[in-house]
């Protein structure tokens, strides 16, 4: 019968797509509904062939009241017929739905995969089945054409795919990508199954619901072979997604690196990548600051995309708490773009102590006076530099930047506005306010990490030096 050609069209699924490799233990998340019953009584009957311990995970969404009770009992009583162990739980989604502002079908799925990634764990498995089927699979790619997406969301639900939690990854597989619903529901009637239905299935507040009972119907009435048409779509989606991926991590390499919780991206290298690369790589640089994409439409990168030309000093805010900064040689993606400053937050000027070491705002700098050094020449690119004692004087302070401060940066014959030189010398605008500014009483005498003045330089008629070097607190001396 069709029914019983189930079971090798999933064990050939299970094994063409390496579902179960060298596994023992998997956990089967069961709703109670046609798909997941079909799915466990499945796994049951392969699983001595496949060398499988099965394990099922039943959540009360408590959604449904004595609906939602009843589900519990039932899939309890199955997992006891089939002589498979199993966890019954019970979640309050709407009280973690109120906490998390989140609709309600994210919530139940957020409660849902945090309940069987406990589980899992619990017996020693970082594995679950779950019960999707082939409608679910156009389904989900419906919903994300709807909300807007890129090819990524264009391939729909994939044999094996992982969900991040505080605690590692859940790898997630569906064995049952290739059968249609109507295959389950004929699956359990065969063999006398009897199902729960449930019934909020038919309300139309969900999307996805509303995708099912509305929108593909009508689809179907334009083109009763819609269905193919979309599974053809997403399996080349798939294909040049594959190309994608294995072009972004080649390109990776080269224009990306990752510094903390921040993504740089080489702007020069960036900009010369096609469109398409450019979008893949913004998403696999989002993707894995965030975990995962969910949260990001396409509208998201094409805000990017229509920033990258900005001039340097722009911010974009984006969706999980993400900023792009412009840069002026690079893009900078991340929660805090200025965390990736070389400098401490400067929360306080503060006096130097001329020679010795002075520990202030995130800082140790060391004074020291030398001998005049024939033919030193200062570089001004380090976190040291030399001056001539006799001009800079050993009244020396250290603070931020102010509004109108100029100097007269090394090499040039005329003082510069700060704020201009800051600008010339391509200094991050998020880092502006953290650079420590080395005064007298007179001027400026060094932008730490840039310049010194000039007329403060150690020539040959320096009689004594003065060093200082600066080094973050917590660095080795």
């Amino acid at each position: 019968m069709h029914q019983e050609s189930l079971e090798p069209r999933v064990r050939r699924f299970i094994r063409e797509h390496r579902l179960l490799p060298k596994r023992k233990r998997l956990l089967v998340a069961v709703s109670g509904g046609p798909d997941s019953v079909c799915l466990l009584h499945i796994l049951v009957r392969l699983q001595d062939e496949l060398n499988l311990q099965l394990h099922v995970a039943h959540l009360n969404h408590q959604l449904r009241g004595a609906d939602s009770a009843t589900d519990a009992r039932y899939v309890g009583q199955l997992a006891r017929q089939l002589k498979v162990p199993a966890t019954i739980e019970g979640r309050d989604v709407k009280a973690y739905r109120a906490r998390r502002h989140l609709s309600l079908e994210e919530a139940a799925r957020e409660v849902r995969y945090g309940f069987l990634a406990e589980v899992a764990r619990s017996i020693g498995t970082d594995r679950v089945a779950v019960g999707h089927t082939r409608d679910d699979h156009i389904e989900t790619m419906l919903m994300h054409l709807v909300r807007g997406t890129g090819t990524r969301g264009l391939r729909g639900l994939q044999a094996v795919s992982q969900w991040r939690h505080k605690d590692g990854v859940l790898t997630i597989i569906r064995p049952l990508l290739e059968l249609s619903r109507q295959d389950t529901a004929d699956y359990c009637r065969e063999y006398q199954l009897m199902p729960r239905l449930d019934a909020t299935n038919l309300s139309l507040s969900p999307l996805r619901n509303r995708i099912r009972l509305q929108l593909l119907p009508l689809l179907r009435s334009y083109n009763p072979r819609v269905d193919e048409a979309l599974l053809r779509t997403a399996q080349t989606a798939g294909d040049e997604l594959a190309f994608l991926d294995k072009e972004g991590a080649r390109l990776w390499r080269k224009v990306v690196r990752r510094q903390g919780d921040t993504i740089i991206l080489d702007r020069g290298e960036f900009l010369k990548l096609p469109p398409a690369l450019k979008r893949h790589l913004l998403r696999m640089a989002m993707a894995e600051l965030l975990g995962d994409l969910k949260d990001i439409e396409t509208r998201h990168i094409e805000e990017i995309m229509a920033a990258l030309g900005k001039p340097a000093g722009k911010r974009l805010d984006l969706p999980g708490g993400l900023a792009l900064a412009i840069d002026y040689d690079r893009y900078l993606l991340g929660p805090d773009p200025a965390a990736l400053s070389p400098f401490p937050v400067l929360e306080k000027g503060f006096a130097l102590k001329i020679p010795g070491e002075t520990i202030a705002s995130g800082w140790r700098v060391t004074a020291t006076i030398l001998a005049s050094v024939p033919g030193h020449k200062e570089t001004g690119s380090t976190f040291t530099a030399c001056f001539d004692l006799d001009k800079v004087g050993r009244k020396l302070a250290v603070r931020c930047r102010h509004r109108g401060d100029r100097f007269q940066p090394l090499g040039m014959a005329e003082p510069k506005k700060l704020g201009e030189f800051m600008v010339d010398a391509k200094i991050s605008r998020h880092w502006r306010e953290r650079v420590p500014v080395v005064c007298s009483p007179e001027q400026i005498v060094w932008v730490v990490g840039w310049r010194i003045d000039d007329r403060v330089k150690v020539t040959k008629n320096t009689k004594r030096v003065l060093c200082l070097d600066f080094k973050p607190v917590g660095t080795s001396k």
